[in-house]
């Protein structure tokens, strides 16, 4: 997948929220399959809500706007 800079603005647009409830994301990697690996940070890295956040916020947006990406997975 060669979006990667599409992909970085995208997340640009998601941090304000993220970063208003004290937490951020910060891209890993993708993967050639689709798969995007992002890392939850601070108050998001331990948030019982931060798989509710990554599927229905992060990896929702993306899939919207990038149909090549598969999923969207959190890494420590």
């Amino acid at each position: 997948m060669e979006n990667k800079e599409k992909v970085k603005e995208i997340i640009d647009k998601i941090r304000p929220a993220l970063q208003a409830e004290g937490g951020d994301v910060e891209l890993v990697e993708i993967e050639e399959d689709g798969t995007i690996k992002v890392r939850l940070l601070g108050t998001c890295g331990g948030c019982p809500m931060s798989q509710m956040t990554l599927k229905m916020g992060i990896e929702r947006i993306l899939k919207e706007e990038i149909p090549e990406v598969k999923e969207v997975v959190a890494v420590p």
